[in-house]
């Protein structure tokens, strides 16, 4: 119940209190004889309920002017009295129109039988568009099944008819919109009810037009086609209302009559909505974006329709078809309409230049803006509606082909629909969809207080102070309006050039004559034109490579042309270039290089795709230049075997004499799988997985390897001839479970067992011997590429000895494990040395990593602890946590932690579990049951791809070292050639982006709940 502001103060305090501006005539109002007489207590009544309304002095009048108009009818009379004296919904709601549309108020004043409909508490909105559709036509006295007039409503009194119910629907939903508790929630539904209630207007205005023109409507269908906010069911209060009209002769009408018809029809529809009558208009019909405009036909036949789009349509167009919706006519013709166009507005993407298009018609549109309105303009500013109604589209057009959820003609569905599908942020979603309710919602206020179609944030005080109240912003005032609009535009256009600008780059030219030839001048416009950053260096390497009369010249002079568009398909021409002319000085005397880029179909491609695509790549075959000979012959690009390599390795340890040059022969064996699988992975010939188990296959063969050399170099340091102790390495981390890539470390354990009779003090001084050694001839600088041997995972971490006894193993994993330490142990995996005690560590770690019964819930909330503060903790200060594919939000940590935390849940009762591999555990909870097929795809798929960009930054980068692999690159250079290392083609570094942002949400929806419960 309202309480009385000041009750007992004098009548010109209370009013001034409720927000009344001209209180000498408020006053005045509530002594109006004629609403005295309606109500004896009216300032009782009223007064409190003021301040509830956006314009205190606005309702007054109108509520004196509704009093006047309701004296000759005693029924009208009485329910006034009611509405005013009853503490309840039908005086908020008279309230609440008359203070938010002085326009309503008069409309009211006008017609006070309209006072049923607004006290009445039913709500506007929410009603069956069928039911709106025929309560016009009734009004108008129209057969719904006919929609033709049937008792002489046509003319003017039909109109003034169609335009009387019209705003008595209209005065139902304004009321409803303004009393509602959370208008912002309501919106949708007060745009699609007033969406519909323009279609119903339109089904009665034609059924108007048809009864105007007698027999000679009868002989043509007209369908009208709602564009715009009509067609998405979002409409304004005041807005044209755009249409497209189709039309289709029917009994044998010529195709002309019934056209002329049609037009005559629609002219006769637009007429009825907006030409002068007794009653106001209602909006302007605007059939504008038909096919060539004002310039074209106002109807066409489907057929017409069609091959328009098929031949002439722009861009624009396609965009702006992506709302059509039948209004009003014939349901059929327009159903087969849309149907019609739907598959034009899907394809559209597919035209030339369509997203540069669409990002033009933006910058058009602001650039027309009268610059006095620009900070005012709620609709197309910057920042302002439309950026965000552009943006929804774009997103759509450019991934609706493939995704038909997102083909909502409503901005706000559609936005809902595309974070759902992982298109947008949930979080940016709700961002834009919470500034796009309340710009709306601004709108809406705006237009309601004079029924004027204006997009402009008012300047006057009275206005603002209006505006400031029916938006529930009365604390805030004028100012704190100003503040919030601000505020709103500013995040809607950061979120808007996020999302709409994205670059592509151009398409590479096909070679013509002129390009064909080296002359330099030639060259440097076409290079320039395919790509190449710096033409004229690019001009000199091909003199440095061509000119002469050597046959290694001649060689030259027949491939670059052709090698220069290649290298323009590559993420980096100058550098694949710069690589190339390295390579051929050091190949180019050689027999056969030069004749095998010339003769092969495919060897001098694929140079060129891996010199612009990996520097990492590059250096590789640089390095190690006979292996371009790869390059033709498929076989020579798949992984080796672990059998293999461990047999190549084998073979060089009984050839090498000294300790360093058996371990650089060692480091040189992984250096080339390392090249190979580099190479094969540019070319596509490898998948991540396949990646990852040939760079683990060649860690394990130099590992073993390593491990021997320490150990014969620990029993000559000692003086003995057999080792005191059985040696164990075990791999942990990526390298236990075969998930390496190209930055890996190798994460191990260090385990031995004293032989009979041996000093245990003695094995141990060994054991550790062994391990520096072995850590030693893996990490120190030399001309092949180190292996860094990390043992950080043992027992007591840094702290504790390098290497431990099985029984000291034994001990300690009985008395001090934490949980940390079973789920680093479910990727331990015995790599090297003595397989007897590898088997006896296994069989050790089993209870630990796959525990009886599972894990016990405090020791669930611990890994959930610990994985919550490694969250916080280890990512590294101000980096945006979605962009770490490790450590941030669904990246490779969350799915492996996910994926552990099934295998110490449901190991002991599912043997499948027992695997130190992360994408095997998935599909092994699958299988089992426990997690869902679904949510296993979006993980594996997330945690494939984050493994894929590591490696693709070290590729791409030619630098294994540093924390630059962990993080989805922000440089837009550098993000498009890592996404040219995947595979993906020229301009996709925005989708890369894109693919990597949604999975990564995509999979943290899933861990949340998985993971987290």
């Amino acid at each position: 119940m309202a309480t009385t502001p000041g009750r007992g103060s004098s009548l010109p305090t209370r009013l001034t209190r409720v927000g009344v501006a001209d209180v000498p005539r408020g006053e005045r109002l509530l002594g109006d004889p004629a609403l005295a007489a309606v109500d004896a207590e009216v300032v009782e009544h009223v007064v409190a309920a003021l301040a509830e309304v956006g314009d205190p002095d606005e309702a007054l009048l109108a509520v004196a002017k509704l009093a006047g108009a309701v004296q000759r009818d005693d029924r009208l009379t009485a329910l006034l009295h009611d509405v005013l004296a009853d503490d309840g919904p039908a005086r908020a709601r008279l309230l609440a129109v008359t203070g938010a549309s002085s326009a309503l108020g008069n409309a009211l004043a006008a017609h006070p039988v309209n006072l049923l409909a607004v006290a009445d508490p039913t709500p506007g909105t929410g009603v069956a568009a069928a039911h709106v559709r025929a309560e016009l036509l009734r009004a108008v006295d129209a057969d719904p099944a006919a929609d033709v007039p049937v008792a002489g409503l046509a003319g003017t009194p039909g109109v003034d008819a169609m335009r009387r119910a019209y705003r008595t629907r209209l005065l139902r939903i304004a009321a409803t919109d303004l009393t509602a508790e959370d208008p912002l929630t309501r919106l949708p539904g007060v745009a699609a009810a007033l969406a519909d209630l323009a279609a119903a207007a339109l089904e009665a205005a034609l059924a108007l037009a048809r009864a105007d023109l007698d027999d000679e409507g009868c002989g043509v269908r007209l369908a009208v086609i709602g564009m715009g906010k009509a067609g998405g069911r979002e409409l304004n209060y005041v807005s044209d209302v755009d249409v497209v009209y189709v039309a289709e002769p029917v009994d044998g009408t010529p195709e002309d009559e019934a056209l002329v018809a049609g037009a005559r029809l629609a002219a006769g529809l637009a007429r009825a909505c907006s030409a002068p009558a007794g009653e106001p208009a209602l909006w302007p019909v605007d059939a504008a974006l038909r096919p060539e405009g004002k310039d074209g036909p106002l109807v066409r036949t489907l057929a017409s329709h069609r091959a328009y789009y098929e031949r002439w349509a722009r861009t624009w167009e396609f965009q702006a078809l992506l709302k059509a919706r039948p209004l009003a006519g014939d349901a059929d013709l327009g159903r087969a309409y849309v149907d019609t166009v739907n598959p034009f507005v899907w394809a559209a993407v597919q035209r030339d230049n369509f997203v540069e298009d669409a990002q033009a018609m933006r910058r058009r549109v602001e650039a027309h803006i009268p610059r006095a309105e620009a900070d005012r303009q709620l609709k197309l500013g910057a920042g302002g509606l439309r950026d965000v109604e552009f943006t929804v589209q774009l997103l759509q057009l450019v991934h609706g082909r493939a995704d038909e959820s997102i083909r909502s003609p409503s901005t706000l569905t559609a936005l809902a629909a595309l974070a759902a599908g992982g298109y947008v942020g949930r979080e940016h979603a709700a961002q834009l969809a919470v500034c796009y309710r309340w710009m709306r919602m601004m709108e809406h206020r705006i237009q309601l207080h004079r029924l004027q179609r204006t997009h402009l944030v008012p300047t006057s005080e009275p206005d603002l102070r209006r505006l400031s109240r029916t938006m529930r912003m009365r604390i805030e005032g004028p100012e704190g309006l100003l503040e919030r609009w601000r505020t709103t535009r500013r995040e809607v256009r950061r979120l808007h050039e996020e999302l709409f600008y994205r670059p592509l780059l151009p398409a590479t030219a096909r070679l013509s004559t002129e390009e064909a030839s080296l002359a330099p001048e030639a060259q440097r416009a076409r290079l320039a034109a395919i790509g190449y950053r710096d033409p004229a260096g690019a001009v000199r390497h091909i003199a440095a490579l061509s000119e002469g009369v050597s046959r290694r010249a001649a060689i030259q002079r027949q491939l670059l042309p052709v090698m220069l568009g290649w290298f323009a398909e590559g993420a980096d021409p100058d550098a694949g270039l710069l690589a190339f002319r390295r390579l051929s000085e050091q190949l180019g005397s050689t027999h056969w290089y030069l004749k095998l880029l010339r003769d092969s179909g495919t060897a001098g491609q694929r140079l060129a795709q891996v010199l612009s695509t990996s520097r990492y790549a590059a250096d590789a075959l640089s390095r190690s230049p006979n292996s371009v000979t790869w390059l033709d012959d498929d076989a020579e690009l798949a992984p080796r075997s672990a059998e293999r390599l461990v047999a190549e390795a084998d073979a060089v340890l009984r050839r090498a004499s000294e300790p360093v040059p058996a371990v650089t022969a060692l480091r040189a064996l992984r250096r080339r799988e390392l090249a190979r699988t580099a190479v094969a992975d540019v070319l596509g010939g490898t998948t991540g997985v396949r990646a990852s188990h040939s760079l683990t296959n060649a860690a394990d063969a130099v590992l073993a390897g390593t491990l021997r050399v320490a150990e014969a170099e620990a029993r000559a340091a000692a003086g003995v001839d057999a080792s005191p102790t059985r040696l164990l390495v075990v791999a942990m981390g990526r390298m236990g479970g075969r998930e390496m890539g190209y930055s890996s470390d190798a994460d191990v354990l260090f385990v031995h067992d004293p032989v009979p009779g041996a000093d245990p003090q003695a094995a141990q001084q060994f054991a550790v011997a062994v391990a520096s050694q072995l850590r030693q001839l893996l990490g120190s600088v030399g001309p092949e590429p180190t292996l860094s041997v990390d043992a950080d995972l043992r027992p007591e971490g840094r702290n504790g000895p390098l290497a431990r006894s099985f029984d000291a193993y034994a001990e300690y994993y009985a008395r001090w494990s934490a949980t940390w330490e079973s789920q680093a142990l479910l990727r331990a995996r015995p790599v090297a040395g003595d397989t007897g005690l590898g088997e006896r560590f296994v069989a050790l770690v089993d209870p630990l990593r796959y525990p009886e019964g599972g894990l016990d819930p405090a020791a669930v909330r611990e890994v959930r602890r610990i994985k919550a503060r490694v969250e916080a903790e280890r990512l590294p200060r101000g980096l945006d946590p979605t962009r770490h594919l490790k450590l941030g939000r669904g990246g490779i940590s969350d799915v492996e932690w996910t994926a552990q935390l099934l295998q110490l849940l449901h190991a002991h009762a599912v043997p499948a579990l027992r695997t130190t591999s992360t994408l095997d555990a998935l599909a092994a909870a699958t299988e089992a049951g426990l997690l869902d097929a679904d949510d296993a795809t979006v993980l594996r798929e997330a945690w494939e791809l984050a493994s894929r960009i590591r490696d693709a930054n070290v590729l791409w980068t030619g630098r294994a070292e540093g924390a630059h692999a962990d993080v989805l690159p922000h440089d837009r250079v550098a993000l498009a050639g890592v996404s040219r290392v995947l595979g993906m083609p020229p301009g996709s570094g925005a989708e890369l982006e894109d693919t990597y942002l949604r999975g990564a949400r995509r999979a943290r929806a899933v861990v949340e709940r998985v993971f987290y419960g």
